[in-house]
């Protein structure tokens, strides 16, 4: 049985998919508090007994679980020498993104959804992409219910949530005026999938979830990028222009989501910014100016603009009608 909120390394199933879901739960449904959540060590701590019981119990020819058995106990070979373990799957396998898929689902996902239709009285809105997700709550009390029982239930399975990046958190379209009241500060933030989540208005004054660039991400991107520069430091300006495009239009794809054009404008300038930099450093007599740097900006950097539709928007498409977040 595959789970609606279920949508890392699937069919049909994006993380823009998962992000929409989220942003369009919260917004439409009555979310008070958030558990954002995190799996310590999920990929080395995977136990293959229980692997195994549900892969039988998902496939019913043999041989596939056999397979798999297989390629588990193969171990990783690391500096010539092949080491073996009992749990755990090699993060970064191709049948890795599979297998966590199925024991999350019965681990997690059959869980999550028979606890919200017995003990939930108000909303919860559910998304899970890979082994990264959050849940939101209406009530407080049934969102600490919720975290202590789940982590009972990791626990049967060999897992534990990471004290120190599982948090409950007060969010949603209430959160910014009930902590104003207390004097508590803005709402916190919490972040899935390279976005930071945050409470926010349009500009009609409606709530809304802002979704932000991680700024992690986005200055690594641009460390990379510069060490690739100084890399490709002679090559000809055409090669140089179209890998930078490809990272621009890279990024635009991924962040490109409304609410967000500032940062995409602005990592498309940082880029402009440290091409300029690196064809400096060809010469030590160079006549570069920002008015001809202007011109390799604009013929190999393609715009910065939004090219995802607002959440409810894509779920209207998608969903016709049948909820993706419940």
């Amino acid at each position: 049985m595959r789970s609606t909120f279920s949508y890392g390394f699937r069919p049909g199933r994006s993380p823009h998919q998962a992000l929409d879901a989220l942003a369009g739960g919260i917004t439409t449904k009555r979310v008070n508090w958030v558990l954002d959540a995190d799996i310590r060590g999920f990929f080395d701590t995977l136990d293959h007994g229980w692997l195994g019981k549900f892969v039988e119990h998902r496939v019913a020819d043999r041989r596939v679980g056999r397979l798999i058995a297989k390629w588990l106990n193969a171990g990783v070979l690391e500096e010539g020498r092949r080491t073996r373990s009992e749990v755990g799957t090699v993060q970064g396998g191709s049948i890795s993104p599979l297998l966590a898929n199925i024991y999350l689902h019965y681990v997690f996902a059959l869980w999550a959804r028979r606890w919200r239709k017995t003990q939930a009285r108000g909303d919860v809105v559910v998304v899970r992409f890979a082994d990264d997700f959050v849940v939101g709550f209406e009530h407080r009390e049934e969102a600490e219910q919720f975290l202590t029982e789940l982590r009972e239930r990791f626990a049967k399975f060999g897992l534990t949530l990471h004290p120190a990046k599982t948090r409950l958190i007060e969010f949603g379209r209430f959160a910014a005026i009930n902590r104003r009241q207390r004097g508590d500060g803005k709402p916190e933030t919490f972040n899935l999938l390279g976005f930071t989540h945050s409470c926010g208005k349009t500009r009609r004054g409606k709530f809304t979830v802002l979704r932000q660039t991680v700024r992690q991400r986005w200055q690594a991107k641009l460390k990379a990028v510069k060490a690739e520069l100084r890399r490709r430091l002679h090559e000809p300006l055409s090669v140089v222009g179209s890998y930078l495009g490809s990272v621009v239009r890279g990024h635009v794809q991924d962040y490109g989501v409304p609410m967000n054009g500032t940062s995409v404008v602005a990592f498309r300038q940082a880029i402009g910014r440290l091409w300029m930099w690196a064809l400096r450093r060809r010469s030590q007599s160079h006549h570069l100016s920002w008015e001809r740097m202007t011109r390799y900006i604009d013929r190999w950097l393609p715009p910065a603009r939004i090219c995802h539709p607002y959440p409810l928007v894509r779920l209207g498409v998608i969903t016709q009608g049948k909820s993706r977040m419940r």
